[in-house]
């Protein structure tokens, strides 16, 4: 978490004031963290799911990078390595999310608003959503490279907002329509 710099001043600078920045970056820090390992987990269980998809040449790689990105922070990676890797998984989420959306609408499957998980092309253009959303949080991520405050907020929501939409998809989906999926 970035201080203001009014009270990074000695005259303002008190250890109260200090320990309680402190304790908010640990704070967001930890919330930061625990959103990129769920979000890590989630791509890695759809990477793995993808070896009896046909075209698993574009999916595989696609959840493969998403896990490796967010795990960042985890694994330590030079950012040398991230960065491409993290716009290598964005053009390819985008890349797939229109071809999704293409077949949807050239074959009238569900509509490009439908949310019904049980049809194939609606649980590609989520994942690739997901994807495409947390690399972009990713690439724009303040942590480490001193970005301001608000900025690291807004990191901080868009991860959690990305990991109670993919999770409560997710289970919603396994919940109720399991067992009626179309492939």
């Amino acid at each position: 978490m970035i201080i203001p710099r009014f009270l990074l001043c000695q005259k303002y600078q008190t250890h109260k004031t200090r320990d309680h920045f402190e304790k908010m970056a640990k704070k967001s820090s930890l919330l930061i963290k625990i959103c990129s390992v769920l979000m890590a987990f989630l791509f890695a269980l759809s990477a793995s799911v993808q070896v009896n998809d046909p075209d698993w040449y574009f999916w595989f790689p696609l959840y493969a990078c998403g896990c490796i990105v967010n795990l960042k922070d985890l694994l330590k990676k030079s950012t040398k390595i991230i960065r491409p890797m993290a716009k290598l998984a964005l053009f390819l989420g985008i890349f797939l999310f229109i071809k999704v959306v293409f077949e949807d609408l050239r074959d009238g499957v569900s509509g490009i608003w439908s949310v019904d998980m049980r049809e194939r092309v609606v649980r590609e253009k989520i994942g690739s959503g997901l994807v495409i959303g947390s690399m972009i949080l990713q690439l724009n991520s303040p942590v480490g490279r001193g970005r301001k405050q608000k900025s690291a907020k807004y990191f901080e929501y868009g991860m959690a907002i990305l990991v109670g939409i993919g999770y409560g998809l997710s289970f919603l989906f396994y919940r109720r329509h399991h067992k009626e999926m179309k492939f």
